[in-house]
């Protein structure tokens, strides 16, 4: 087996790297899907981290119909 392919957990990411996606782009709000293309987590994990963020104030959010949701730094 490769390095490249070892087993275990996936690699953490910290608060500081997602909320650089943020910074990152010229974008004023990201849907949890966009966020989700920069990073190495599925959807549910970083929809919780976001959560999770705006829980801390960290992040604002709004629900924009059904179960999208947008993300911004507060």
């Amino acid at each position: 087996m490769s390095e490249d392919t070892k087993p275990g957990p996936t690699p953490r990411i910290s608060d500081d790297e997602i909320l650089a996606v943020f910074r990152d782009t010229d974008d004023p709000v990201l849907s949890t899907a966009e966020v989700t293309e920069q990073i190495p987590l599925k959807r549910r994990a970083t929809y919780n981290r976001l959560r999770s963020l705006a829980d801390e104030g960290r992040l604002e959010s709004k629900q924009i119909g059904g179960r999208n949701t947008v993300w911004w730094i507060a």
